[in-house]
């Protein structure tokens, strides 16, 4: 199973490819999308959709996993954190991904083990469980590889529930 994992933004767009196979996670591919800060809101959003859509359609993700949104101050990068995390939905449901979504107690939870864990902390468990030479940079593609960990964990359970519910 290939999952993309994706950490929403609208200036970086953390994204990783993982393949899960039996109980391991092996790296496919990650990095971020960045769009300048000075360019139209529209324009960003466009661009945002843009490279999510042509990774999709290069990489071929079985699922898509997001981080979901969490803003305690600025809620005007809240809106537009939001209104780009839409069009990468937007870009996975046309394309008939389906989507999964953790807060980032769960994802710290599922990759840690400790829902308050540091961003250290988890670009190091991210490390280890990719057998990568360093952590990845910047913080928001470990955070994205992070996501899809989380889901390749958490798919396994989901499908066992729905097997259970469907007897």
């Amino acid at each position: 199973m290939r999952i993309l994992g994706i950490d929403p933004g609208i200036a970086i767009v953390g994204f990783g490819f993982i393949d899960k196979i039996g109980n391991k996670v092996v790296p496919v591919q990650y990095g971020c999308i960045q769009t300048e800060a000075h360019t139209d809101p529209e324009v960003r959003l466009l661009e945002v959709y843009n490279a999510t859509a042509q990774l999709m359609d290069k990489y071929k993700p079985d699922a898509v996993a997001f981080e979901k949104l969490f803003f305690n101050r600025n809620v005007t990068t809240a809106f537009t954190v939001a209104q780009a995390r839409g069009v990468m939905i937007l870009a996975a449901v046309q394309r008939g991904l389906p989507i999964g979504e953790y807060t980032p107690l769960q994802v710290k939870q599922a990759v840690v083990g400790y829902g308050k864990a540091e961003k250290k902390q988890v670009q190091e468990m991210v490390k280890m469980f990719l057998h990568l030479q360093a952590a990845p940079k910047p913080d928001d593609v470990a955070d994205a590889l992070a996501v899809a960990i989380c889901h390749a964990h958490s798919s396994t359970l989901l499908q066992k529930v729905k097997e259970v519910h469907k007897r």
